[in-house]
This record gives structure tokens, sequence and C-alpha cells, in this order.
């Protein structure tokens, strides 16, 4: 992994060579051909090649001249309704003459499109002279840090990041290259942070891990946390999540996983690559989880266990116990999805269930206790 120059340069001469910058133009309104758009986004076109697109909306408020996609079953019946001028879909779906866009994952070409028409908002490289960075800290070049910044000794911060209001990094944090860090984050001491990182609003990233040891008085003792978080590449971590280092060794996560908002990870966890965490999901302590595993949102998972690759559990799953890989698991303890299916399909019936068995237990007994008469 590449990460700095050899040195920094101090923050003074930084903003220097900063000044007078121009700031980005804001985003024009962009009027594209579907042929064009067809091109951009390599889909096969079924219609007018000369109809004008502004934009991307919604399939039920989208009007004429913007374009919609359709990638879930469950809203073929607003095809009939929608005023969109085109429609992102599969081959398969008929889209009642409408102007079509047409590829085999409509859902990845519709977040290509929103790319086309809308640009987000990066701010001018500058350093505002209201934010603290120490001499010893190495700064790369095009970085945005605004103010009341606060960064500390040692810490090396790559090019062309962005750093926004009342973000802290603590002593000796490395933060690679393109990486946006929101206002309100906490980066601890001595975290790593690879490349194109997006760390959103008030996450706190390295923070100690939940360790204490019983004394013999019944109180608790704390244990210092001396291991390491290290965060891969192309790793987004969304608003108020939490990651905890450990006391030994190291908290990882690894390249290209996204942790949605709200989400705990507890200390020596290992999470593998491209893995999504969705919101209010909690990981104790020692958790080792796979590549390409699916964890909705509030699923809790116990310390010290295993989830293999390509597992995926539904919303509200608890998982007590390891889970082997290709696992589709739902409710607590975790089953196999289909088994839980038909489980929570008898659960309101339970009562009713359970007035038959009562019923059936008294006849049964008035039964016996006329054969035992004769």
């Amino acid at each position: 992994m590449l990460w700095f120059m050899e040195s920094g340069r101090p923050a003074r001469q930084i903003r220097t060579a900063l000044a007078g910058t121009e700031a980005r133009p804001p985003h024009e309104k962009i009027d594209m051909r579907l042929d064009k758009i067809a091109e951009l986004l390599e889909c096969k076109l079924e219609g007018n090649p000369e109809y004008e697109i502004v934009g991307v909306d919604k399939i039920e408020t989208a009007g004429p001249q913007m374009l919609t996609f359709l990638a879930n079953r469950k809203y073929l019946p607003k095809l009939k309704s929608t005023q969109a001028g085109a429609i992102i879909t599969d081959f398969t779906t008929d889209c009642n003459g409408k102007n079509v866009l047409r590829h085999s994952n409509p859902y990845l070409v519709y977040a290509k499109a929103l790319e086309i028409f809308y640009q987000p908002y990066v701010p001018t490289p500058f350093i505002s002279m209201e934010a603290y960075i120490s001499p010893t800290a190495k700064i790369g070049n095009s970085v945005y840090i605004a103010p009341f910044v606060h960064i500390d000794e040692g810490v090396e911060l790559g090019d062309r990041c962005s750093v926004f209001p009342n973000t802290t990094i603590y002593k000796g944090a490395r933060i690679g290259s393109d990486c946006v860090i929101h206002s309100n984050v906490s980066i601890r001491e001595n975290v790593e942070i690879g490349n194109k990182v997006v760390i959103k609003n008030g996450a706190v990233i390295g923070s100690e891990g939940f360790g204490f040891a019983k004394e013999q008085d019944g109180s608790h003792y704390k244990i210092i946390q001396t291991g390491k978080l290290i965060i891969e590449d192309a790793v987004e971590i969304g608003a108020n999540t939490t990651i905890d280092r450990p006391a030994l060794g190291e908290t990882r996560i690894r390249r290209g996983t996204k942790i949605d908002n709200l989400v705990q990870i507890g200390h020596s966890s290992d999470i593998g690559e491209n893995t999504i965490l969705c919101a209010q999901v909690g990981l104790a302590g020692s958790t080792i989880i796979g590549k390409n595993v699916i964890l909705s949102g509030q699923v809790g998972v116990a310390g010290h266990l295993e989830i293999g690759d390509n597992v995926i559990a539904t919303a509200q799953t608890g998982i007590p116990n390891s889970v082997k890989e290709n696992s589709f698991i739902s409710g607590y303890p975790a089953i196999d999805n289909r088994a839980w299916l038909k489980s929570s399909a008898v659960f309101n019936r339970l009562p009713d269930i359970l007035r038959d068995i009562q019923s059936l237990k008294t006849k049964i007994e008035e039964l016996e206790k006329k054969l035992n008469d004769k």
C-alpha cells in the first residue's frame, strides 16, 4: 500500500501554496440524448434515440424528462402509471412501449446513471487557519482541512483528502490518499486507514475496547487497550458507528467493506472483504467475518465465533454460534432462513394450537377413564 510522500510540508507552507485557488463551479443542468446515455451506461436502447433526459427520479414521481429504473419486481404495477421518459430495466420486462435502457444489472446501471447527472460535493483544496495541525504532522497535496480540525503529533494525511469541521485525529494516526472524513469524527491514536476510505459524521474510529478484569472485592480493573485498528482501502463507515481497538493484536476492516450507521464493532474483530454491515449491527469482541457477508439491520453477533464467506443474515437475527459459509439465516437463535419462515408462520397460531392440544388431552383422558370403568 502506497501511503505518503517521504516528508510532509509544514501547515503554513501548504496554506500559502493553496492561497487563491478558485472554487469549483456549481454543477450545471445536463440535457442528454438517450443514445448517448445508452452508450455511457453500456445499455441496449429501445425507443427514440434523440429523446432528451435531464435527470433521474423514482418510478412513482419521475416526469417526462426523467430517467427511472425497475430492478425490484414488486414495482412492476407502477410501470403502467409512471410518467418517466425512459426506464432502466432487465432484458425481459415489458415496458408498454416506453423508452427502455436494458441491462443485465439494472440496479448497478441506475447507480452509474446518477453520476452522469449529479456531481457530489467536493471541497476546494484549502487549509483553514482555524485548524490546528501539529508541526510534526505530514500533510499531502491538494487537501481540504476545515476550521476546528485538530491534527495531533505524528499524524500522516495523504493526498487529496478532505477533513471536515470538528474532526479530531489523534497522535500517530496514518491516513491514505483520497479519503473523506466528515464532521465530528474521532480517529484515535495509531489507527491506520488506507486509500479512498469514507468516514461519515460522528464515527469513532479506534476507541478503546471494552475490557475489564475482576478484582477480589468485585470491582473491575481496566485492561489497557494497546492494540491497533487497521482499515483497508475503499471502506465506507457510516455515521455514529464505533470500531474498537483491542488490548493486544489488531482489529481489521478489510478492503471494500461497507458499514452503515450506528454499527458497533468490538475489539479484535476481523471483517472480510466486500462485506456489508447494515444499521444497528452489533459485533462482540473477536468476531471473525468472511468475505461478501451481509448482516442486515439489528443483527447481533456473539463474540469469539466465525461467520463464513457469503453468509446472509436477515434483520434482527441473533447469532450465538459460528456459521458455515454460504448460509442464509434468520431468527434467534439463528437457523436456516426457510426453516425460520415456516416456524414464524406458526407463531401466531400457537395459542390456538395449544388450546386444541389441551382439548384433545382432555378428551383422551375422558376416553381412558370410560375404558377403565368398563
